[in-house]
């Protein structure tokens, strides 16, 4: 995580980055974000005014937010890299007031925002205060997904999944002392793999540049070295590798690291047939190459069983979610149905408000999107043509993951869940920039081809109603960090097989797992697991 957004959590934005971290983000298409130009910020024309010493606030009344929109306190030059902006010298009131109007327009709960005075804050506390606080049926905040993110930081992300440290993903099993940080997996070719360094997933981290992680009061150090801010930073650690009896000291220097959304695919021998297996990170564009070789060669080996690994998936793009679905369940059941539809708020029942188009569903991509440069748009995709797929869920699987289950669902694919409550993200957005910031506020909810989109509180392993009204399968069983992902032996793995083979699940262990809120830094929420940018919590459609 760079230094930007790591900051915000010191600052007036920390409840909106940390919100963020559990988003599921509705985005615009790539070059929409800002591949030669200025990203989203062509939604509404900039307009004249503004830069007053006043903010002219009248309770209930707003301005259009063409009027306020890129009038900046600091403007960018239009020569500002990914530019050309259309940025021009404005005030901090000037962006409240944007912000005032185009979440009075397109927020999904604009009626339940408090209309304060844009004239009496700073602009990160001004977005923060533009959100909903009703909460959901079990008590969590409604609105967990509002967040901000430096706009040449955002793109870079959106484009490619980079960004600076080791290519290890930690999860943090305990925020508070005694503390407990272990390795979730690792990506291919970076530092955490690199030779002498061999991180391995359940590897226990014990001190960070010379701090004790399970008692020590200096936690700048640990954050610092566990979440560096920037490629090049150079950190020690302790760490004591699953089954060892004595710790070894490693050296990381963090880059700028690309993950690999897809790994470890393969079958797994069982009594009655070969069983598919894929490990599936990260809904970013790369992902759409990583799966269409993944389905091909499972298709290969004719596995009639599949299990899905998407405990630490927290979304992307919505497309490669409806692309994976289709191959998941091929062209029969998919056929002129509906993977999502996006219903906005009330003043939009028909037409997009970000894009101005006819509100259309989006559907069971038969074909590529061309996200990923290895794969022409427009190739055919295949498919495993299956009644029921087995998913892997955690407190990390979010958005668009949610919405694999959820459109399987709705065409009466047989989801069977493994694991503990999924994040609970039906909401998505497109995201805004103005002045350099990217804005996330939640603009629409999904719904299946069932018109069922309400698990605001996550999907449940057990006892889940589904999109058709009845209790669907499945088995809660906590995450295993004693055997690598891909393993027969690993807990919910071993679960999977188990269920496929007998119909019966393990004892539950699943349910003392945190709920779905992964963090960057310590001691800010004790309910953390993987962290992850706040952009791959998120769900991301196509204009």
């Amino acid at each position: 995580m760079c230094a930007a957004s790591r900051r915000l959590s010191d600052t007036g934005q920390g409840r909106s980055f940390w919100r963020g971290l559990t988003a599921l983000v509705l985005l615009t298409t790539v070059a929409g974000c800002g591949s030669g130009g200025n990203g989203n910020a062509n939604f509404l024309p900039p307009g004249g005014g503004g830069g007053g010493g006043g903010s002219g606030w009248t309770p209930g009344v707003y301005q259009p937010a063409g009027t306020f929109q890129a009038q900046c306190q600091n403007p960018r030059p239009p020569n500002a890299p990914n530019g050309p902006w259309p940025d021009v010298q404005g005030t901090t009131t000037d962006e409240n007031n944007f912000l005032r109007s185009f979440s009075n327009d397109v927020y999904l709960w604009y009626d339940e925002i408090v209309d304060r005075d844009p004239g009496l804050f700073d602009t990160p506390t001004y977005f923060d205060l533009l959100v909903t606080d009703a909460l959901t049926p079990s008590g969590n905040p409604k609105d967990q997904f509002h967040f901000t993110f430096d706009t040449n930081e955002w793109i870079s992300l959106s484009q490619s999944g980079a960004s600076g440290g080791y290519g290890a993903q930690f999860a943090v099993l305990a925020a508070s002392p005694p503390r407990e940080i272990v390795v979730a997996y690792t990506d291919p070719n970076t530092p955490a793999v690199a030779p002498g360094v061999d991180l391995a997933r359940g590897a226990k981290i014990v001190t960070v540049d010379g701090v004790d992680v399970e008692n020590g009061s200096d936690v700048d150090t640990l954050n610092a070295g566990l979440f560096p801010a920037a490629a090049g930073e150079m950190h020690t650690f302790e760490v004591l590798d699953q089954g060892a009896q004595n710790t070894r000291t490693i050296t990381m220097t963090s880059a700028i690291v690309t993950s690999t959304p897809v790994q470890n695919v393969g079958t797994i021998p069982t009594a009655s047939g070969d069983v598919g297996y894929l490990l599936f990170n990260d809904h970013i564009a790369t992902a759409e190459g990583g799966l269409i070789d993944a389905v091909n060669q499972l298709a290969a080996l004719n596995v009639t069983d599949l299990i899905v690994d998407i405990r630490y998936n927290g979304g992307g793009f919505l497309a490669i979610a409806a692309e994976f679905a289709y191959m998941v369940a091929g062209a029969v059941p998919t056929a002129g149905r509906r993977f999502e539809l996006l219903q906005f708020n009330d003043k939009h029942p028909v037409t997009n408000p970000i894009t101005g188009a006819p509100i259309a569903p989006v559907p069971f991509y038969d074909t590529s999107q061309g996200f990923d440069g290895s794969v022409p748009s427009g190739t055919a995709l295949p498919t495993l043509n299956l009644p029921r797929v087995f998913v892997l869920t955690g407190s990390g699987t979010c958005s668009a993951s949610e919405a694999i289950m959820n459109g399987l669902r709705g065409v009466d694919v047989e989801v069977i869940q493994i694991g503990s409550t999924t994040c609970g993200k039906p909401y998505g957005f497109f995201p805004i920039d103005n002045c350099g910031t990217t804005y996330f506020t939640i603009q629409f909810r999904g719904v299946n081809a069932k018109d069922f989109g309400d698990y605001a509180d996550g999907f449940s392993p057990s006892n889940t109603v589904s999109s058709v009204g009845t209790t669907v399968p499945g088995c809660s069983v906590a995450d295993d960090f004693s055997a690598p992902l891909g393993d027969p032996v690993e807990a919910r793995l071993a679960a999977a097989l188990g269920y496929r083979d007998t119909g019966t699940c393990p004892a539950p262990s699943g349910a003392a797992e945190p709920p779905g809120i992964s963090q960057l830094r310590l001691l800010e929420d004790e309910r953390l697991t993987v962290p992850k940018n706040p952009w791959l919590k998120n769900r991301i459609v196509l204009r």
